[in-house]
């Protein structure tokens, strides 16, 4: 009992000590008291908030552009952002900023739906109002004989080259009845221009070779024709020699001088087809030399200098013995009109 009345008393705190620590613990409450503050700060420098209001800015504009007039039918933002400077306190209880920007979110898609909306009204409008001009407007007619009374434009028949038969003796002429328009002009077949009595007489003058190969008879009287500078003779001639005898041992011969023919004629399209068909046809024929060597003077004709000059390069390979002996001089005159690189 002596022990516990000799222990030492807890010290008692007194007033000035106490008033102490109230004045350190001031600063931190302030601190705390200015949290929300800063928060509220942080959330008008949130990048997505800025984005918001660049997108509630455009979504403003775009319905000034769709809505010139007005007429109510502009949508406001739902929230609007504080005002910046205002005098009057915040409230101490109010949504978190999360759900804030959700709301406000909520609040541009419903104005881009109403948007949307009004734009496809629009052009559904549209269609059906050109629908409507394009029923109304007169189409146009695709024949100009048909804008008239509607009946089709006359068919003229081909007028053939026999001669009509005579009309019956009983039948009777009916006059046209006059017309106030002038009449159309009467279509006059043009009259077939044949070859002269003396050109005739002169192919009838070409003596037609008769052998025991008829054949070979059929070749020479082509022949004959074009070395007489009959071309076109020559060339029915020849064609038909080349439908008969396809086979023959001068189907070379024949098809060469056919664009040989042509080329004489001033027709070297068509010459340079036979000369092409006769060197692709057999390249050992006995004329293929001589159809490639005078392809490249139908290109040349052609104004086609490229090909030309790969005629004249493929005849050099192929055939070097007929470029350098029995073709030489006709290569050498060819190659001077057309520039090969």
């Amino acid at each position: 009992m002596t022990k516990m009345m000799n222990a030492p008393r807890p010290a008692r705190l007194r007033p000035a000590m106490f008033g102490a620590i109230c004045l350190a613990l001031l600063p931190v409450s302030g601190a705390l008291l200015l949290v929300p503050g800063l928060a509220q700060a942080q959330t008008a420098g949130d990048p997505a908030e800025t984005r918001l209001r660049k997108l509630e800015a455009e979504l403003r504009a775009v319905q000034r552009k769709v809505f010139p007039d007005g007429a109510g039918r502009t949508f406001g933002a739902e929230i609007s952002a504080p005002t910046v400077g205002s005098s009057a306190p915040a409230p101490v209880a109010g949504p978190s900023p999360v759900t804030d920007l959700l709301t406000r979110l909520d609040a541009v898609e419903a104005q881009v739906k109403s948007l949307t909306a009004a734009t496809e009204e629009n052009q559904n409008r549209l269609a059906k109002l050109e629908a409507r001009v394009a029923a109304v407007e007169p189409q146009p007619a695709a024949n100009p004989l048909e804008a008239g009374a509607g009946a089709p434009a006359p068919v003229i028949p081909a007028v053939s080259q026999r001669p009509a038969p005579a009309p019956a003796a009983k039948a009777p002429v009916v006059a046209a009845p006059p017309s106030a328009s002038a009449p159309a002009p009467a279509v006059v077949a043009p009259k077939p221009v044949g070859p002269s009595a003396e050109r005739v007489a002169a192919v009838a003058a070409i003596e037609r070779p008769v052998s025991e190969d008829k054949a070979e008879d059929e070749y020479s009287y082509g022949y004959r024709l074009w070395e007489a500078k009959f071309f076109p003779e020559a060339q029915q001639q020849l064609q038909h020699f080349a439908q008969a005898y396809p086979k023959h041992k001068r189907i070379s011969y024949a098809r060469n001088l056919l664009g040989r023919s042509y080329l004489d004629d001033n027709k070297p399209g068509t010459a340079a087809q036979w000369f092409v068909q006769n060197y692709l046809g057999d390249k050992q024929g006995d004329r293929a030399a001589d159809s490639l060597l005078y392809l490249g003077v139908a290109m040349t004709r052609l104004k086609e200098a490229k090909r030309a000059c790969t005629a004249f390069a493929e005849f050099k390979t192929t055939y070097p013995t007929e470029a350098a002996g029995r073709l030489k001089s006709q290569y050498e005159a060819a190659t001077k009109a057309v520039t090969c690189n």
